[in-house]
């Protein structure tokens, strides 16, 4: 006689025993070399952040001001205005450009 309170009768997914292998890597010594992408991240992502931090710092004494090159739309009103930086989005999308594919090279 079947169980009627079994998964399968009700329609209900059954994990099977398979799924409940072991998670990690099959061998301790290994462990270090399949969490190394993971650090290797974080500390570029770090690098990142630290640079950002310079630009963002030190960004008002550099020759460039982003934000004011020749080609941003400024339009200025009595109670109104309106700002898009055209120029300086093209500029720091050409940049983040290259840098991404140098470093995917």
């Amino acid at each position: 006689m079947a169980n009627l309170d079994s998964p399968r009768l009700l329609g209900w997914p059954v994990v099977e025993k398979q799924a409940f292998r072991k998670l990690g890597p099959s061998d301790p010594a290994k462990a270090h070399t399949e969490i190394m992408p993971l650090g290797r991240l974080l500390i570029a992502m770090g690098l990142v952040l630290l640079a950002a931090g310079l630009l963002v710092t030190f960004a008002g004494r550099l020759p460039l001001h982003l934000g004011r090159l020749p080609g941003d739309i400024r339009i200025h009103g009595r109670n109104f205005g309106f700002y898009f930086p055209l120029t300086t989005c093209i500029l720091l999308s050409l940049t983040l450009t290259l840098v991404l594919w140098l470093l995917r090279r």
